[in-house]
C-alpha cells in the first residue's frame, strides 16, 4: 500500500506545488492551502508531511504561518516523518526552536551543493550534487540535536535532520517551467539575470534530477521508520 502523504502548501499556486510533489512521491498525496486555511483534521490520517516552498518568509507577519509552525511542531513531537522544501526547510528549522535570517545575497539557479554527513535522505547523491535554489533567508541556527547535512557558499545549512524531520534549503521537486516561472516572480538584480536565465537549460536541469531521488529516499524511510520500523 501506498504511503499517505500530507503537502503542506505554502504557496499561493497550490496547483504547481500539488502537480510537482504528485509527480516526484510514488505515494497517495492530499495537498493542503495552509495558506487560506487549509490544513489536515488528524495527523493519525497520514504516514508523512512535506512542507512547500513559499514567496513568504517565515519571519513574515501572517495568521497562517504560527499556525502552521505549531502544527509542524505537533508532527514531529508524533514521531510522523516531515520533510521541509525551501520554505519548509526554514519553517521546520523555526518550529524546532532554530532560527532563520535574511541573506546577503539572493542565492537563485542551479548551484553545486556539499554534503557533509551521511544521512539516508541523501543516498545515492554524492559528496556534490546540482540542484535549483532561490531563496533570499537561510537557517542561521540549527534546532538542537538537529544534524546538519548539507552547504555551499551561500548557505550552511543546505540540508539537516533533526530526529524523524529533515529539510532541504533546494528544490528537488521543481521542473524547467517552474524554475522559469520563479525567476520570472523573483525580484533577482539585472545583473544576474542573464546568467541565471542561460543556466536554466536542459543539460543544467538534467545534473539536477538526478537529486530527486531523495523523495524515493524520504518514502523509503517513511516505510522503514512508520509506525514500528527500525530506525524509530
Amino acid at each position: 500500500m501506498r504511503p499517505r502523504v500530507a503537502l503542506l502548501v505554502a504557496s499561493e499556486n497550490v496547483d504547481d506545488a500539488r502537480r510537482n510533489f504528485r509527480r516526484e512521491l510514488p505515494a497517495v498525496v492530499s495537498a493542503f492551502d495552509v495558506v487560506n486555511g487549509g490544513f489536515p483534521n488528524s495527523y493519525g490520517d497520514y504516514d508523512a508531511v512535506v512542507i512547500s516552498g513559499s514567496p513568504y518568509a517565515v519571519y513574515d507577519d501572517r495568521p497562517w504561518i504560527p499556525r502552521l509552525r505549531s502544527w509542524v511542531r505537533g508532527a514531529v513531537d508524533r514521531r510522523l516523518p516531515t520533510l521541509g522544501v525551501c520554505f519548509g526547510h526554514q519553517l521546520l528549522a523555526t518550529a524546532l526552536g532554530g532560527t532563520v535570517e535574511p541573506m546577503d545575497e539572493f542565492e537563485v539557479g542551479f548551484h553545486e551543493i556539499h554534503r557533509v554527513h551521511d544521512s539516508a535522505l541523501l543516498d545515492g547523491l554524492g559528496e556534490w550534487f546540482t540542484a535549483f535554489t532561490a531563496h533570499r533567508d537561510e537557517v542561521t541556527t540549527l534546532p538542537d540535536d538537529a544534524v546538519r547535512l548539507a552547504g555551499n557558499n551561500f548557505t550552511d545549512v543546505h540540508a539537516f535532520r533533526a530526529g524523524h524531520a529533515f529539510g532541504v534549503q533546494f528544490h528537488p521537486e521543481f521542473d524547467l517551467y517552474t524554475a522559469t516561472l520563479v525567476l520570472e516572480e523573483r525580484d533577482v538584480r539585472e545583473e544576474h539575470i542573464e546568467t541565471v536565465m542561460d543556466h536554466l537549460n536542459r543539460e543544467h536541469y538534467g545534473e539536477a534530477t538526478r537529486v530527486k531521488r531523495l523523495f524515493t529516499n524520504f518514502l523509503d524511510y517513511v516505510a522503514e521508520s512508520h509506525p514500528h520500523g527500525s530506525r524509530l
